[in-house]
């Protein structure tokens, strides 16, 4: 791993599958093509000589995930402003995006098998896998959850289980049955017991952000007290980021959703970044295409990224 002060040296792909990439183009390239299937971000520049490893063999291991994951060069020498906001500070650094957020990554010229792991890993985002009769039998269950059959839901789900201890899907929607059923303490013991191979699974975590959101919901203080203290002092940002758990935790999502994104806006580093950490909650807890979770994380992007 070199340190910044002037990846790969692979040929330029014209594929939509790997591409080159601009300052001016990755918005587009990256943050919103990633809204359709993951995309995995390789800063890297000619004299870097690790990144002439790396690169070909992140480009080998994307081409087999077969258009469940795509590729995107950045080098860091021709797009610093992008290097600079991501915090680049030493390459090859490489970056999963996934609906428009940095997911997962690493650092340094790692092993092929790594590299195969990490791609693996960021294609199962784009959710391609089960088996049709389980599918469907989730899709049922799902269905009951809607329609506020919890029980039947749990029932079904926990069937499901039984025949795939390790389905992620299976696992976050038994888990959302119970808080259905408020047993949030029950829940939260089944999300602590999730076997290791799915417990950091994107059905995993949207229960577990369920559950955070329930928790918090029990400490919110009236809206129109809160309100009342963001309007005298706009600046107030414990104020604002407590209105905004506030307005969550009675149905108001996307008041609560655009508050935060005002306080990420007057001052992002706030409290350790506590405006954007809050937004993840609320998103991972929202089916990836609700239209809050779509709009939302375009609009914290675009700040992110101006």
């Amino acid at each position: 791993m070199l340190e910044l002060g002037g990846g790969n040296g692979a040929t330029t792909s014209d594929s939509d599958l790997i591409k080159d990439t601009t300052e001016a183009s990755f918005m587009q390239d990256v943050v919103e093509a990633s809204d359709q299937v993951p995309v995995i971000v390789d800063f890297w520049a000619p004299w870097c000589g690790p990144c002439k490893t790396l690169g070909p063999a992140l480009e080998s291991a994307v081409k087999q995930a077969k258009g469940r994951v795509k590729m995107v060069k950045v080098d860091v020498d021709q797009n610093q402003q992008i290097a600079a906001q991501l915090r680049i500070q030493s390459i090859p650094t490489v970056y999963a995006f996934h609906k428009g957020q940095p997911v997962d990554g690493f650092q340094g010229a790692v092993a092929q098998s790594e590299i195969k792991a990490f791609v693996d890993r960021v294609a199962a985002l784009a959710g391609d896998g089960e088996d049709d009769g389980l599918a469907e039998a989730i899709a049922a269950a799902e269905q009951m959850l809607e329609e506020g059959a919890a029980v039947d839901a749990a029932q079904t789900f926990a069937a499901i289980l039984g025949e795939e201890p390790e389905n992620a899907a299976a696992y976050g929607g038994l888990i959302r049955a119970h808080l259905a059923m408020d047993e949030v303490d029950h829940a939260e013991s089944l999300l602590n017991a999730a076997p290791a191979a799915i417990a950091n699974a994107a059905e995993i975590e949207a229960a577990r952000a369920q559950i955070a959101l329930l928790r918090q919901a029990a400490d919110a203080g009236p809206v129109a007290d809160l309100s009342a203290r963001v309007e005298a002092d706009p600046d107030d940002h414990a104020a604002r980021l407590e209105l905004a758990t506030a307005l969550h935790a009675s149905g108001r999502v996307q008041e609560a959703v655009d508050h935060l994104l005002e306080l990420f806006r007057r001052d992002r580093e706030w409290n350790d970044g506590a405006a954007k950490t809050q937004l993840f909650t609320i998103f991972d807890a929202l089916k990836p295409q609700d239209p809050i979770v779509l709009n939302g994380r375009r609009r914290l992007s675009s700040m992110i990224f101006a």
